[in-house]
């Protein structure tokens, strides 16, 4: 199963842990294939360093590890679907291109969606419940 996660998930696992973190977690072991775009990881980067003062060698290694097990994808083209938030097609963009099975976001724009060029839009809860792995 292929799934884009939306840069918040990403904060909120990394500097949070709960939920979020769980999901990363099981990303990282991949328990499915999470797919990101340069797009997303510089976002990521970004918010990391100026919104939240994380250390730079703490970024540099967090996004290392998303790097090594995710699939990075380059959309070669561009959406305007969200006019609320424009930065939020980036998420789209990645997940068409890697033709993913489903979005993970916190982010009620996105979320609003529903469903997007037949790929489900989840919460990180809707989406691990519906990954149903043992023990879970």
């Amino acid at each position: 199963m292929k799934v884009v996660a939306d840069t918040n998930i990403y904060i909120s696992a990394l500097l949070f842990g709960g939920v979020p973190g769980t999901f990363l977690d099981l990303a990282l072991l991949r328990a499915f294939q999470l797919v990101a775009s340069e797009a997303i990881l510089e976002e990521l980067e970004e918010k990391l360093k100026e919104k939240f003062r994380v250390q730079a060698e703490d970024i540099e290694v967090s996004l290392r590890r998303i790097r090594e097990a995710a699939v990075v994808v380059k959309p070669a083209f561009s959406l305007q679907v969200i006019a609320d938030d424009p930065d939020d097609d980036r998420i789209l963009e990645c997940a068409v291109a890697a033709q993913a099975d489903c979005i993970v976001s916190g982010d009620r724009h996105i979320l609003r969606l529903g469903n997007y060029a037949g790929m489900d839009v989840l919460t990180v809860r809707q989406f691990l419940d519906r990954l149903q792995l043992p023990g879970m």
